[in-house]
């Protein structure tokens, strides 16, 4: 069975270019979304054991989105991804309960060792 994924981002290139970042052979089921509402939503359609997540959206921005899992106790693993890489961010995101942080542009190298640290992809 897929494992269900959400990519929330509000550039379609950023979106795009994650998509072909993650591994060609990974059995996954992508959603994806524009803004934080949208990725909350389709985490709550059960669509987000893993959520890809920008900061910078509108709407609802990625630290809203990371607020509102904190606060309703909901469990889905998210990858921050991110242009905005100062450690203050950083520091935020995993306070928030983000397990990694990636930095923009995403490449295939950067995805690939955090999806098997943390057993995601065998």
């Amino acid at each position: 069975m897929p494992l269900p994924i959400v990519i929330a981002d509000d550039s379609l290139l950023a979106r795009k270019v994650l998509t072909k970042a993650l591994p060609p052979d990974w059995d996954v089921d992508v959603s994806y979304a524009s803004n934080g509402r949208e990725a909350l939503g389709l985490y709550r359609q059960g669509k987000a054991s893993v959520m890809f997540l920008d900061l910078t959206m509108p709407d609802m921005n990625g630290y809203q989105v990371l607020e509102a899992l904190q606060h309703e106790d909901l469990n889905t693993f998210v990858i921050v991804v991110s242009a905005d890489i100062q450690p203050m961010a950083q520091a935020r995101v995993r306070a928030l309960g983000a397990a990694a942080f990636i930095a923009k542009p995403v490449t295939p190298e950067a995805v690939l060792p955090i999806l098997k640290e943390y057993g995601l992809y065998v």
